[in-house]
């Protein structure tokens, strides 16, 4: 089994990758129930032109390809900030079992901050939810993305 730290750990690997190429540093990974690595991803949005490249997405897609079955039942996501609405509604869709996240999104947080999808109790999944993982860490790659644009 993968610790918490150490998935937000992978899920930072990627948002580094994503600030590297100029895209907002956003990282996601998704492990199976033994803990392994299925996918990773950064968000692609400016690359791939497309709105809803978002890191939780491109994993979701990869780890639904590397398992052949678009339900992750039991698998835990890890991802750098709170997911947004059509993340978390991705998440509840795709039945992840288990959501690993590092910094709340004040303005677009749909797992606590301005909404909370993930725990609606009139969907019929709820992931087990772990919050502010590493937070500081990954609220400051967003920072310096920012900052450097302003």
């Amino acid at each position: 089994m993968i610790t918490d730290d150490a998935a937000v750990g992978v899920a930072l690997d990627q948002a580094r990758l994503a600030l590297a190429v100029d895209e907002v540093p956003i990282g996601a990974a998704i492990f199976d129930p033994a803990g392994r690595l299925l996918a990773a991803a950064h968000n692609e949005r400016e690359a791939a032109h497309d709105p809803t490249a978002h890191a939780e997405v491109v994993a979701l897609r990869r780890a639904g390809a590397q398992l052949g079955d678009w339900q992750l039942t039991g698998c835990t996501l890890a991802v750098t900030l709170e997911p947004c609405t059509m993340c978390a509604g991705a998440i509840v869709l795709s039945r992840v079992g288990r959501l690993v996240f590092g910094a709340w999104d004040a303005k677009a947080g749909a797992v606590g901050s301005l909404w909370d999808v993930v725990r609606d109790r009139r969907l019929n999944h709820r992931p087990e939810v772990a919050a502010q993982v590493r937070a500081t860490e990954c609220g400051a790659l967003l920072e310096q993305f920012f900052a450097a644009r302003r």
